[in-house]
């Protein structure tokens, strides 16, 4: 196995701390690993980072109580404003600067989520600009018109800058659901409202669930219990029907476009032309391996033509809408089709222009397009990174970040200067302004390492082959007063599921601190990110496709067997856990590898795909009667009679990703074979446990494999 990264910690101990130091370092406990991560743990940063537009200047809150201000000629930055001084001009009552976005350089927009407010710093003055009624949800505010998109229940309204509240749609049915995410938050789809470059006009997505089931989750907390009824679309059963509606707030009226290509479709990556005359949808049929790019004209709702179409025999799925850059409607499009996501230039014809890029590894996003230069991120030749890259119209590209790590940058208005937030295996945190061709103007602020002074031990990344000969990462946690000539017992923590990579070069390394209590207690705690993780290309991802759980198998054991060819682990003592993907692929490596690991923990597992979505489990899985052998073999009731360890099955009594009849049907089967098993339901928890309880969940998880793995 090759090491890549030595640990950080391991080094401060050498070169700084002595022995008699370290053994009076803090004990972190439990909880604190869980509830402080991101919290009094996470490294020092410049918090709401925000260019000033149109001026070198930036601004970034200080204890989000606050307003900073800097400079790229000068970084010493200038308090502006506080929080009571806000409150105090606004007749406002902000626990802090909440949604503050510049309007120009001397103005910003600001909210407490209900009433959206305008400040100017000049004048020392501000007023109230909106505000949503009560019930209203997913608001999007446009910065040109000043009126704000929301929902109220299954419909869209609109509150416009002189108050008057609009109603978009009116649909009784609530089956009829207007201005909401669709395709169960698929295919990178986070909202269903997109207002015009203008803020004139409203796309929004609308479903029509009337054939899809209603689902029963049990609300306990009311006496009697009532019945929570959700529409969950299961695999090779019927889904939901989208189509876009689009508002005139100049006209009052609202048009609407429909699939072109099947009912069933998919509508997904929304985006406004460059002119707000026309709509561009992603549509991919609900077999998932066609996509058509489709022009909609935006007043009449009329289908004007297909750009381009995509295939794929295994599936297509896009996840980033085209990106319009020019008067002409030229615009940007993110394609996996030559293996990785890449970057291609059209005409609005769909006439390609220019393959923009053309890189053996995954463009992640596009962040910004100024002055004729596309920004954009991508791991760059180690997939554990996010590196920050520019090209131009011509194909001529630029790494701007050199250093090998997690980058994350905005760029200012006139594209002169970025500012990159980073982090590595080593560095917690740094915070640089650059120049957009690269060149470091200044640090601004380095994070320090608030687990110096924690008992904590070291983590290691590092490399095996698959059996296939592919490179496979993994990462091995260890305790402080690790000896190499002692045995321990390894905790493998596992997800393997595709859009997850549990490893990163960035600080912490992608890893849970609980995961760092868990080695404290005298276990190595081990992750492999198989065959079907993120970040890898579809050829890597890809051979999960109909047999679910097979190949990402064969990975986490390539692990084991490096694991058993360690003198220091102790072969006999694996415990393995994972929760939704990850529980899958714990309960599966229980029941179709019995005897490898001792103990297994799975939290929300998916337990048969047939009761998982449509959108996602037919994508890897096709449909049931398509696939009745894979199908079969993933699910874990067919192998239930399999296990020899100790199995614990924990779930949220109403989630509503995977709900809980997987773990019900299984339970009930280990019951009719006579199996013993340990379940837990989690009372009122969707699909994680959250809050103050995820304390208890991980003293649950961790404790059943301290006591059981013996």
């Amino acid at each position: 196995m090759k090491i890549i990264f030595k640990s950080l910690s391991l080094i401060l101990f050498l070169t700084i701390f002595s022995s008699s130091t370290f053994a009076q370092k803090k004990e972190l406990t439990l909880e604190n690993a869980v509830m402080q991560q991101y919290r009094g743990f996470y490294p020092q940063s410049l918090i709401m980072f925000q260019w000033i537009p149109n001026t070198d200047c930036y601004s970034y809150l200080e204890g989000y109580q606050k307003l900073m201000k800097a400079s790229v000629k000068n970084t010493t930055a200038k308090e502006i404003l506080t929080i009571q001084e806000l409150n105090s001009k606004l007749g406002s009552e902000l626990s802090w600067f909440s949604g503050m976005t510049w309007k120009d350089e001397n103005s910003f927009w600001v909210n407490d989520g209900a009433t959206y407010y305008e400040y100017n710093l000049v004048e020392e003055k501000g007023t109230a600009i909106n505000h949503l009624p009560e019930g209203a949800e997913n608001a999007l505010f446009n910065e040109k018109s000043l009126n704000i998109a929301y929902t109220v229940g299954n419909n869209v309204r609109i509150k416009n800058a002189f108050g008057v509240e609009l109603s978009v749609t009116n649909n009784s049915d609530k089956n009829i659901v207007s201005g909401q995410a669709i395709a169960r938050s698929e295919f990178g789809i986070t909202g269903g409202l997109f207002w015009s470059h203008k803020g004139t006009s409203l796309a929004f997505y609308q479903k029509d669930e009337t054939n899809v089931a209603d689902y029963p989750l049990l609300d306990n907390s009311k006496t009697p219990g009532e019945l929570i009824s959700i529409k969950y679309p299961m695999a090779g059963q019927k889904s939901e029907k989208a189509r876009v509606g689009v508002y005139n707030s100049v006209t009052d009226k609202t048009v609407y476009f429909e699939t072109q290509n099947g009912e069933e479709n998919y509508l997904t990556n929304l985006s406004w032309s460059f002119d707000d005359k026309y709509i561009v949808v992603a549509e991919v049929n609900r077999d998932q391996n066609h996509m058509w790019l489709n022009v909609y004209e935006a007043s009449t709702g009329n289908f004007v033509k297909t750009l381009f179409e995509e295939k794929n025999d295994k599936w297509i799925e896009p996840e980033h809408p085209a990106k319009f850059i020019s008067s002409s409607n030229d615009f940007l499009w993110i394609s996996e089709k030559n293996g990785f996501n890449n970057i291609y230039f059209y005409d609005f014809n769909g006439k390609l222009l220019k393959q923009l890029t053309d890189h053996s590894f995954v463009v992640k996003d596009i962040i910004d397009f100024k002055k004729g230069i596309v920004y954009y991120s991508a791991t760059g030749e180690s997939p554990l990174d996010t590196k920050i890259y520019s090209v131009d119209l011509k194909g001529k590209s630029n790494q701007i970040t050199g250093e090998s790590g997690t980058h994350s940058v905005s760029i200012s208005s006139d594209g002169l200067y970025i500012h990159d937030h980073f982090s590595s295996h080593s560095v917690p945190s740094k915070n640089c302004i650059a120049t957009t061709k690269g060149k470091v103007l200044s640090t601004v602020l380095v994070g320090e390492n608030k687990l110096a002074d924690y008992q904590i031990g070291t983590a290691e990344i590092g490399t095996i082959k698959a059996k296939d000969g592919t490179t496979l990462y993994t990462r091995m946690i260890k305790p402080s007063n690790f000896d190499a000539s002692k045995r321990y017992p390894v905790l493998v923590y596992v997800y393997g599921g595709p859009h997850a990579q549990l490893i990163t070069n960035s600080w912490y390394d992608g890893a849970s601190l609980w995961m760092h209590w868990m080695a404290e207690q005298g276990y190595l705690v081990y992750t492999v990110d198989n065959r079907g993780s993120a970040e890898r290309g579809f050829a890597f991802e890809s051979q999960i496709h109909r047999q679910l759980g097979t190949v990402e198998m064969e990975d986490q054991l390539s692990g084991v067997e490096y694991l058993k060819s360690l003198p220091y682990v102790d072969a006999n003592r694996l415990a393995v856990h994972g929760w939704s993907f990850g529980g899958f692929m714990t309960t599966s490596l229980m029941l179709r590898h019995p005897g490898v690991y001792q103990v297994g923990v799975a939290g929300g597992p998916v337990t048969d795909w047939k009761y998982y979505e449509i959108m996602y489990g037919e994508r890897y899985m096709d449909r049931p009667d398509e696939n009745e052998k894979g199908y079969e073999q993933a699910s874990l009731m067919t192998h239930a009679g399999n296990l020899t360890g100790d199995l614990l099955l924990i779930h949220g009594t109403v989630d509503d990703v995977v709900v809980m009849q997987h773990n019900l049907s299984l339970v009930q089967k280990f019951v009719e074979l006579g199996v013993q098993m340990d379940f837990f339901p989690y009372p009122m928890h969707k699909h994680n446990v959250g809050g103050k309880d995820r304390v208890h969940l991980m003293t649950k998880v961790l404790n059943y494999v301290l006591e059981n793995n013996k």
